[in-house]
C-alpha cells in the first residue's frame, strides 16, 4: 500500500459493468463522505450514476486524511449492495423468520415487551450497544434515548471486551472517562506502541488517518518507533525495535519503567504541569518494588533493555507511550492503562506538543462543559450485578456477566434483550455459553442489518436504513483525534420511503417501553431530547449559553430534527461554535481567525474543517475535585498489591492465547463482504516453530486448542513472528452456527476464538474480560 495514495476502484464485475455501460448516459456526480469502517474517519469520494456506485476512492480534498483509504473503505459499495442485508423487519413465528411491516414488528414488540416489564421490573430487561455504533451519528445519539426509555440498570455493551480500562484510568487521572490523551504523531520524535497494531487498525481511541505513513514520517525525520508486542506484528516489522514481551504483563514493564526513571534521576513532569500533577512522592514509592531486576523474568524482557528504553523516553526531545486493545483486555488491563499515561507524565511528555496531548472535539465534550479546571471527578460502583457482584462502570455492566444474569433465576433475572449492531455471540466470553442463554429469553429484539450469529436468537430483527441513506458525523471519535478537524456528510442517497434510521428505531423502542404504543410519534421523543440539552446548556453557568433563553435556541434549532439538530445544537455551543448569534468568528490555535462552526458552515465544506493542531489544556481540562492530576488514585492503587504477588507466576506448562487483527477485517460484519475476506485464510493459528516442533505440528495442521471453558480445532501457521510460548488467532470469526444467513461468512466460517475465553478471567478493577493472555494447551487434533 503506498501512503496516502491507495483508491479503491469498484464497479468492474461483469454484472455491475453491463449496468454501467448501458447507462452511459446518465451523468455521473461526486459525494463526499466520512468512511465508517474503523476509526480512522478517512474521507471518501463516491462517485455516482443515478443511484448506482461507480467509484470509491480517497478524497484527496480531505483536510484529515489527504486522499488516504485502506481496502476497507472501498468496499461501501459492496456492503450497501449486500443481498444478506436485511431491508424490512423480521419477525420469528413458529420459529422461522417471516418479513413483516414496520407496524407489524412494532405491534408486535408491544405485545410481548410491555408485559414483561409490567410483570418484572424494567430491570428485566438488558441492553447490549456494539462497536458499529460509534461510526453511527444517529446512534450514537440516540442509544442514551433507548436507555432511558427503557428504564434499565442492566446495561451492556462491547466496551468491557475492547476499552473501558482505559477510559476507567483516564477518568480516575483526569476527571472525565473520555479525557484520554492521544499521541501528537505528527510532532513526535519518539513512540512507543504497547498492545496495538495500527497498520492493520490504525488508531483505537486515538483517531488518526494513516496512522502508517504518519509513523514512516516520524522515523524519516529522525525520529524512533518502538513497539512492544508477544507479537512481531506488520507495525513491529515497520519499527525500529520489537520487544517481544509476554503477554498479560505490560503493566510490570511499565511500572518497571516508572522504577528507573526515578532510581536513575530522569523523573521530570516538566515546568507544564508539575503544579498541576498530585502523587509524585506516592509513584515513586509504589514502583519502588518493580525494578527492571526484579520484573524481567516476568516480562520476557531483559532489565538492560528495559532501563534502556526508560533512558530514550526520558532523553529523546518529545515522546508519547501509546497503549491500545492488547494492553486493555488483559489481567491487568486497567493498570497497564494508567501506567501508559504515569510514564507520559514522569518523563515530562504529557500535554506538550510531540507527546501525549488532549483533542478539542467542535462538538464539545465531558471536558469541554461546566466549570473549566475543577469537576466532580470519576465514579463507579453505582450500582453492582446480581450474581457475582462485579461493579458498574461508565452506566454499564462488564459483558462477562451477561449468560448468567440470563441464567439465574430469581428477583431481578434478565428475561429480555435488546442488542443494537453487537454480536455479543461472537465477541464476548465463552460464548457458547451466551448462545445458550439467549434461547432462554422471554423476548429479545436487535436492531441490526444481518441475520447473524446473535441476532439468530431474536424474535424480532428490526433493520436501519443504508449506510448511505444517512448523515454521518464522528462524534464520539474526533474527541480522541489526533488533530482537531470537523467532518460532516450529508446523506449519499435518498433512502426508501418504507425505511427507518436507528434514531427513529430506537426512539420508537423507547416510546413503547413508556408505554405510548407501538403507534406513538418519534418526534416526541426527538423534542424531548434536544429541549433537555438545550435547558442543561443554558443553565450552565459556565458555559457559553449560560442564561439564555431556551426557547430561543430551539427556535434557531427547528428546521432541522433527528440527529441533524442535535448536532447543529452541539457544534453552535461547541468551543468553535458562533453560540447561537454571539460571535461570528473565533481565533484558532495557530491564530488564525475563522468562521464559527455551524452544521451549515460543515455543510458548505464536505472535505472538512481544519481547525489546527492539539494545544495544551492542562489545567483547564481536568475536571478532578483536586483541580489535578490524580497520579495515583486509590482504586488504582489498591490493585497494584495484587500486581506485586503476580511476579514471577508461570504458566503451568499452558500456552498464552493473544488476539490478532487483519487489515480487511477488524470485525465480524466485515466477513460478508467477499473482497474483504477471499485470499488466503486468515482464521488460523500462529505458533512459534519452536514450538510446533515440540508438538509435532507443521503449517497446515489441524490443531485442538483448549483453555477452561472451552476447545476448537483450528488449522496451524507456522510463523516466527510471534513468542515462543504465546499463540495468537483473530477475534469476530466462526460463522457455521445454524440460523445464520450470511453467505459469504458461512461459506469460510473459520473458528470463533472466544469459545476459549474465560467469563470468570477479568481485570479487576474495570470487569473487563480477558481475551489476551488466556491459558491453553495445544496438541494435534
Amino acid at each position: 500500500m503506498t501512503r496516502g495514495s491507495w483508491h479503491g476502484d469498484l464497479g468492474r464485475s461483469g454484472r455491475r459493468w453491463g449496468t454501467l455501460v448501458r447507462m452511459t448516459d446518465v451523468p455521473t456526480r461526486t459525494a463526499i463522505r466520512t468512511c465508517p469502517f474503523c476509526e480512522a474517519s478517512c474521507g471518501l469520494e463516491i462517485t455516482l450514476r443515478g443511484d448506482d456506485i461507480v467509484r470509491v476512492r480517497g478524497d484527496r480534498d480531505d483536510v484529515f486524511s489527504h486522499g488516504f483509504i485502506c481496502p476497507k473503505g472501498s468496499t461501501l459499495k459492496q456492503l450497501h449492495e449486500d443481498p444478506d442485508r436485511l431491508r424490512r423487519p423480521l419477525v420469528k413465528r413458529d420459529g422461522e423468520f417471516v418479513e413483516v411491516s414496520w407496524e407489524e414488528a412494532f405491534a408486535e414488540i408491544e405485545r410481548r415487551l410491555v408485559p414483561i416489564i409490567e410483570a418484572h421490573g424494567r430491570d428485566a430487561v438488558a441492553t447490549y450497544i456494539g462497536n458499529p455504533t460509534a461510526h453511527n451519528l444517529s446512534a450514537m445519539l440516540y442509544a442514551r434515548t433507548l436507555a432511558q426509555g427503557i428504564g434499565t440498570r442492566m446495561r451492556f455493551s462491547a466496551g468491557t471486551v475492547d476499552q473501558v480500562p482505559k477510559q476507567v484510568a483516564a477518568g480516575y487521572m483526569f476527571g472525565t472517562a473520555v479525557t484520554v490523551p492521544v499521541p501528537d504523531i505528527d510532532r513526535s520524535d519518539y513512540m512507543m506502541i504497547l498492545g496495538a497494531n495500527p497498520y492493520a487498525s490504525n488508531g483505537s481511541l486515538c483517531t488518526a488517518p494513516d496512522f502508517p505513513g504518519r509513523l514512516e514520517a516520524l522515523r524519516a525525520r529522525g525520529g524512533k518507533v518502538v513497539v512492544v508486542d508477544p507479537r512481531r506484528t506488520k507495525t513491529a516489522e515497520e519499527a525500529d525495535e520489537w520487544v517481544a514481551i509476554v503477554p498479560g504483563t505490560d503493566a510490570h514493564f511499565l511500572m518497571a519503567i516508572v522504577h528507573t526513571l526515578f532510581d536513575e534521576g530522569l523523573a521530570d513532569a516538566g515546568d507544564h504541569i508539575r503544579p498541576w500533577v498530585n502523587g509524585w512522592a506516592d509513584i515513586e514509592s509504589l514502583a519502588a518494588g518493580f525494578a527492571p531486576e526484579r520484573v524481567e523474568d516476568t516480562c520476557g524482557v531483559e532489565a538492560t533493555t528495559i532501563r534502556r528504553l526508560a533512558r530514550e523516553l526520558a532523553g529523546a526531545p518529545t515522546a508519547a507511550v501509546y497503549g491500545r486493545i492488547g494492553i486493555c483486555t488483559q489481567d491487568f488491563g486497567t493498570l497497564a492503562s494508567w501506567l501508559v499515561d504515569v510514564v507520559n507524565v514522569v518523563t515530562g511528555n504529557l500535554d506538550r506538543p510531540g507527546g501525549a496531548m488532549f483533542a478539542l472535539p467542535a462538538a464539545g465534550g465531558a471536558a469541554t462543559r461546566g466549570a473549566p479546571g475543577k469537576g466532580k471527578g470519576f465514579r463507579m460502583g453505582r450500582g453492582h450485578t446480581r450474581v457475582r457482584g462485579l461493579a458498574e462502570v461508565l452506566g454499564e455492566y462488564p459483558v462477562v456477566v451477561l449468560a448468567e444474569e440470563i441464567e439465574t433465576e430469581g428477583p431481578g433475572q434478565v428475561r429480555a434483550l435488546v442488542t443494537a449492531a453487537g454480536n455479543p455471540v461472537l465477541s464476548t466470553p465463552n460464548s457458547e455459553r451466551l448462545a445458550a442463554a439467549l434461547e432462554r429469553l422471554d423476548f429479545m429484539v436487535s436492531i441490526d442489518i444481518y441475520r447473524n450469529e446473535t441476532t439468530r436468537h431474536a424474535d424480532v430483527i428490526l433493520p436501519p436504513s443504508s449506510n448511505l441513506y444517512r448523515s454521518h458525523y464522528d462524534l464520539l471519535l474526533l474527541q480522541f483525534a489526533v488533530r482537531n478537524v470537523a467532518n460532516y456528510s450529508p446523506p449519499v442517497l435518498d433512502g426508501p420511503a418504507d425505511g427507518l434510521d436507528e434514531w427513529e428505531i430506537m426512539s420508537r423502542l423507547a416510546l413503547i417501553a413508556q408505554g405510548q404504543g407501538a403507534l406513538a410519534d418519534v418526534d416526541l421523543a426527538d423534542d424531548f431530547a434536544i429541549t433537555s440539552l438545550v435547558q442543561h446548556a443554558v443553565g450552565d453557568a459556565s458555559g457559553p449559553l449560560s442564561g439564555r433563553n431556551a426557547d430561543e435556541i430551539l427556535s434557531a434549532l427547528a428546521a432541522r430534527r433527528g440527529p441533524e439538530r442535535i448536532l447543529d445544537f452541539m457544534l453552535r455551543s461547541g468551543p468553535y461554535g458562533d453560540w447561537f448569534g454571539a460571535r461570528e468568528t473565533f481565533t484558532d490555535a495557530e491564530g488564525v481567525e475563522q468562521p464559527a462552526v455551524t452544521l451549515a458552515l460543515l455543510e458548505a465544506n464536505p472535505h472538512g474543517i481544519d481547525l489546527g493542531p492539539l494545544q495544551p489544556r492542562i489545567p483547564e481540562i481536568l475536571r478532578t475535585p483536586s483541580g489535578r492530576i490524580e497520579l495515583t488514585p486509590p482504586e488504582l492503587v489498591a490493585d497494584c498489591e495484587r500486581l506485586r504477588a503476580s511476579i514471577g507466576r508461570g504458566r503451568n506448562g499452558h500456552h498464552l492465547l493473544v488476539g490478532r487483527r487483519d487489515l480487511r477485517s477488524n470485525n465480524s460484519w466485515m466477513h460478508n463482504l467477499n473482497v474483504l475476506v477471499k485470499g488466503k485464510e486468515r482464521c488460523t493459528l500462529h505458533i512459534h516453530p519452536d514450538d510446533a516442533r515440540a508438538l509435532g505440528l507443521s503449517s497446515g495442521d489441524v490443531a485442538r486448542v483448549t483453555s477452561r471453558v472451552g476447545k476448537i480445532d483450528v488449522p496451524v501457521e507456522i510463523t516466527e513472528a510471534i513468542r515462543p510460548g504465546v499463540v495468537s488467532m483473530p477475534h469476530g470469526w466462526g460463522h457455521d452456527l445454524d440460523g445464520v444467513a450470511l453467505g459469504v461468512a458461512s461459506a469460510r466460517p473459520g473458528v470463533n476464538s472466544n469459545v476459549l475465553a474465560d467469563e470468570e478471567q477479568l481485570d479487576v478493577v474495570s470487569g473487563t474480560a480477558v481475551v489476551n493472555g488466556i491459558p491453553v494447551t495445544v496438541v494435534p487434533a
